[in-house]
């Protein structure tokens, strides 16, 4: 039940993630060189230029987040002065930075150069601090749940529909049917997961969906196997019997009579795929394969900052370390639950 919970709290998270997130622009990619590598809990005052053009909003800026090219520049201190504003950009010293001075007429909203303080400059703290580009790595860690919830849903989705097809008229109709779907099954079996989702993934190129695709059809071998064992089973059944004299179709007795007596063991193993795709998907983004850039990705972030482990700062990549663990056994957890609840047998 707590990891039910904490799965529920995920997908929340993922679908207002924009929302929640203190950078709400478009993969929580506003740069602050300035403030890079920065530990949980950092402040710092922030001006922010408005952008002249025009930026999203309403539903593609809640889903997707803010196309804007706003400027924001972390700054030491500032000043009004007649026709502006005057700051000193932020340094690791605390002092001694550049110091720049913006007209007013760049910031719309402020009447006079007095109002400009207080409508453009805000101090931001980082919850978790800041990636080594400065990005805010909370808001990077919220987006990123997509990825991994989205490669589970969709790897698991194709696995389903091409194990359950395979396993279903392998397992029904037998003979030279079923052997050359289990040499097909042994052949793609025998070859290690990740190194065929890799050849998949070069084949159809780097990228969000083929990352989907690569991870699901390499998912469906264990599908099909346990499927056809259960239809194997099932169809030798008095009411499969009975269906075949009443002259229904084949299509009709595997699908309405034959699949629904042979569905617990895929739900069972479709939550412990849920959690291998992550873990690969995560997997090909360390490699540099999976998502790729500005797209938050939890093992893009660990690519990103492994090196931080044995430079001191060993955060930027436990963080998305233990939230991968996290959601993986959770699932991992909802699978045995699963198990031992559709288990017949069990007293």
């Amino acid at each position: 039940m707590f990891s039910l919970c904490f799965l529920s709290l995920c997908v929340l998270l993922a679908i207002f993630a924009y929302a929640l997130a203190p950078d709400d622009s478009e993969n929580a990619n506003q740069m602050h060189l300035s403030i890079h590598s920065k530990s949980p809990g950092f402040t710092v005052q922030i001006l922010t230029i408005p952008s002249q053009g025009t930026s999203n909003g309403g539903l593609g800026a809640f889903f997707f987040g803010k196309k804007t090219t706003a400027t924001e520049i972390p700054i030491s201190t500032f000043s009004t002065t007649k026709d502006g504003i005057l700051i000193t950009e932020y340094t690791e010293e605390g002092s001694g930075g550049l110091q720049k001075e913006y007209k007013h007429s760049l910031f719309p909203a402020a009447k006079t150069p007095s109002e400009i303080s207080t409508q453009y400059v805000s101090t931001k703290k980082f919850i978790l601090g800041t990636d080594k580009y400065g990005r805010d790595l909370l808001s990077r860690m919220l987006i990123g749940i997509r990825i991994s919830l989205a490669i589970g849903f969709v790897a698991v989705f194709i696995s389903l529909v091409i194990g359950i097809s395979l396993g279903a008229i392998a397992g029904y109709f037998g003979g030279k049917v079923d052997a050359a779907i289990m040499w097909l099954i042994n052949v793609t079996w025998s070859i290690p997961t990740l190194l065929l989702v890799i050849a998949i993934t070069l084949a159809l190129g780097k990228g969000f969906w083929q990352v989907f695709i690569a991870v699901g059809l390499t998912m469906w071998v264990e599908v099909a196997r346990v499927v056809r064992g259960q239809v194997m089973g099932v169809k030798e059944m008095q009411f499969v019997t009975a269906a075949r004299a009443l002259g229904y179709t084949d299509w009709r007795i595997i699908t309405r009579h034959i699949l629904p007596n042979a569905m617990a063991p895929v739900i069972i193993i479709s939550a412990a795929n849920f959690a291998g795709a992550i873990l690969i998907e995560s997997g090909l983004s360390f490699l540099g394969i999976g998502a790729q850039p500005p797209m938050p990705s939890w093992g893009g972030i660990i690519k990103d900052h492994y090196s931080y482990i044995i430079l001191g700062k060993p955060y930027l990549a436990i963080i998305p370390g233990l939230a991968i663990m996290s959601l993986v056994t959770a699932f991992m957890l909802i699978g045995n639950a699963l198990r031992d609840a559709m288990d017949v047998k069990a007293t």
